[in-house]
């Protein structure tokens, strides 16, 4: 038996711990959250709950193995709580990376920082309850430019059009780098939000952009772009609900415009052109148009990028990983790096921390459990060391001034969780705060522990 140390608890993190405690050795589980799960937990839409409810019962699975240790409320890296030397310190025989890729990308746009503006990422993580974006100002107002056209934007206009609880919502503007061919919704996400788009301002826009798509090749007639994209364009009864779901295609965001209460209030718009590469896909080359659009709040949703916070060597794509020379496309998880030409012996990624914003749940699962397939191997040819105790890592976790949360803990705040649900005629529950949640558990076990001295005193009288 070896002890294996995983930095990162979503599903890519859950599943190689699985995979490596199911080989036989002692898994010690890091995750930054209280809870485990990542975006399976925090990312996925809220109104999800079968999806959600399925992965928790198989999360719990992983959870119960005896040789699975876990340790969340503790964020690993140069600029955290704990680095990755301090981990090494302990000599694992092995440690792998999943943390996902915990930064975002920008445009470095002048007025970037205003009020109003947002990454989608942290905006999905407020509107999911994960702390401390919970409570933080993401307020919004009625005018929302979304930049981007994948499913996390899709999910982003069904919050700001129809669930958000505070909604003052009139238009959601989706702007676009590219075209109507170039969008990445999955048909059914944006089905949720079809019946806001105005069928005829739609068409308008298409006349709009029509002859850059026409230059290269692109068909955009109303039954063409309905049959590839937007299906809800070939329902003639399409009757527009309120608010309003519009988009601005091929336009790049130029400037921010601030107003005097310090929010944006105004974004413009470079006007692009759709240009043919060589290999048949298209791209956007800037024109010197401009166009100015009135809005009161921005988000960004235009992909995920890896935390350079973390201390880990930093590759072109994100975290380096050892070049494979003889097969260049296939995935590669043992870390490298490049100032000393030289891997990174016994140090493993996986998930979106080898490669951001990839696939969804089942993607990540089995990244994670090909990157457990190395680590077994790698295993076989280290030594073993002495055996790790949990209490020897939670000492040092608490002589850093921290809280982690085990395994009991959990178990502890989902009950509480389910009660309070209950309590308040709730399908599901959940604190927003990290506080809220560490102090249920201290409560409930304080409660517990009373409980249990009353019950031996009563039965030794």
């Amino acid at each position: 038996m070896k002890s294996v140390f995983v930095v990162g608890a979503g599903p890519a993190g859950l599943f190689a711990a699985q995979k490596i405690a199911l080989a036989g050795h002692e898994v010690f589980l890091f995750n930054r959250d209280i809870k485990p799960g990542g975006l399976a937990e925090y990312g996925i839409y809220p109104v999800k709950t079968t999806m959600k409810v399925g992965l928790r019962k198989q999360f719990s699975k992983v959870l119960a193995l005896p040789n699975l240790h876990y340790f969340g409320n503790v964020k690993i890296g140069s600029e955290y709580d704990i680095t990755l030397d301090d981990l090494k310190a302990l000599d694992p025989s092995a440690l792998v990376i999943t943390c996902g890729a915990q930064g975002y990308n920008n445009l470095n746009l002048s007025g970037e920082n205003a009020k109003g503006v947002y990454s989608a990422k942290d905006f999905v993580y407020h509107y999911n309850q994960l702390p401390p974006y919970s409570s933080e100002d993401f307020s919004t107002g009625k005018r929302i430019a979304v930049v981007g056209m994948g499913n996390v934007a899709a999910d982003i206009m069904r919050w700001l059009l129809q669930d958000s609880p505070t909604r003052q919502t009139e238009e959601v503007i989706v702007v676009a780098r590219r075209g109507p061919y170039e969008a990445k919704f999955d048909k059914k996400e944006l089905g949720h939000v079809e019946a806001h788009m105005n069928r005829g301002e739609f068409i308008q826009e298409l006349e709009r952009v029509k002859a850059h798509c026409v230059a290269c090749g692109q068909d955009v007639s109303v039954d063409k772009i309905g049959e590839a994209t937007f299906p809800g364009l070939r329902k003639d009864n399409l009757v527009q609900a309120s608010p309003k779901l519009t988009f601005r295609f091929l336009c790049s965001p130029k400037e921010i415009v601030v107003g005097p209460d310090g929010r944006i209030k105004q974004l413009v718009v470079t006007e692009n052109d759709l240009v043919l590469r060589a290999d048949g896909s298209t791209g956007a080359k800037a024109t010197d148009k401009t166009a100015i659009l009135d809005v009161d709040t921005l988000i960004f949703a235009i992909g995920d990028k890896h935390d350079p916070g973390l201390g880990l060597p930093m590759g072109p794509d994100g975290y380096a990983t050892k070049p494979n020379l003889e097969s260049p496309s296939d995935p590669v998880y043992e870390m490298w790096d490049p100032r000393t030409d030289q891997s990174l012996d016994g140090t493993f990624v996986a998930g979106w921390a080898r490669r951001a914003s990839t696939g969804l749940v089942g993607i990540a699962r089995h990244d994670g459990e090909n990157a457990a397939a190395k680590v077994i191997e790698y295993l076989k040819t280290v030594p073993e060391n002495a055996p790790l105790h949990a209490s020897e890592i939670e000492a040092l976790l608490e002589s850093k001034g921290l809280h982690p949360v085990n395994k009991s803990d959990l178990l502890t705040l989902a009950h509480v969780e389910e009660r309070e649900a209950k309590s308040r005629g709730l399908v599901s529950f959940k604190f927003s705060d990290n506080s809220e949640m560490l102090n249920a558990i201290a409560k409930e076990k304080t409660a517990s522990e009373a409980s249990t001295i009353e019950s031996r005193e009563v039965t030794a009288v």
